[in-house]
């Protein structure tokens, strides 16, 4: 293969994305050169409006269009009673898909075990405590992975909560050992929720 410097760093940046080697990226390269103004200009464009546009919100931590409100923000005026908290953002779409759930949603955006005492703010635990008081929130579930980290960042939340009078549930063990939200298909995330578990504070 011939040695093209710029061709080269594509390749390792493609490489990065989930589920991507050097193989596909190359492919994925060829494509779009083959395909400059068909794909490679519109794609690099909608790139460039992603990087502007889309940010995470500080209050739910979902993602938004930084030209519109935040759609879990907006969901707000829908009188919830049950705020479902989860890892990252493809574990909120995957339980969307599901249809299980009916209510609103908070997004950590990692866990507390590979988080260091200086980041752990970026996880919002305080702005969910917000919310729970706010909108009189009757049950929080906790819809971690099965991963020792999110068995930590559940206990660690469980804790965080343990003044208020708000119900607190944990995803029934259904899900696998070492499981990821994201990964789970829809069965498996109904069973979960239907038999999901109270937790008692300490």
């Amino acid at each position: 293969m011939q040695n093209i410097p710029e061709i080269e760093e594509l390749t390792k940046l493609i490489s990065k994305l989930p589920g991507l080697g050097p193989k596909s990226a190359r492919r994925i390269i060829l494509k779009l050169i083959n395909n400059k103004n068909q794909i490679f200009k519109p794609y690099l464009k909608t790139l460039s409006d992603v990087f502007k546009n889309i940010s995470r919100c500080n209050y739910c931590g979902g993602l938004k269009s930084n030209t519109t409100n935040c759609n879990n923000c907006e969901s707000l005026n829908k009188n919830y009673s049950k705020i479902c908290v989860v890892e990252n953002i493809s574990d909120q779409w995957s339980i969307e898909n599901s249809n299980i759930f009916q209510g609103y949603y908070h997004v950590l955006g990692g866990t507390v075990s590979n988080s260091k005492d200086n980041e752990r703010n970026e996880l919002l635990i305080e702005s969910l405590v917000h919310r729970i008081e706010r909108d009189n929130i009757e049950e929080v579930i906790l819809a971690t992975s099965a991963t020792v980290e999110g068995q930590t960042t559940a206990f660690y939340i469980n804790e965080s909560l343990k003044n208020s009078k708000v119900k607190i549930s944990k995803l029934a063990q259904g899900l696998p050992v070492g499981g990821e939200i994201e990964s789970l298909d829809d069965g498996t995330l109904i069973y979960a929720f239907k038999n999901r578990k109270a937790l008692e504070k300490n």
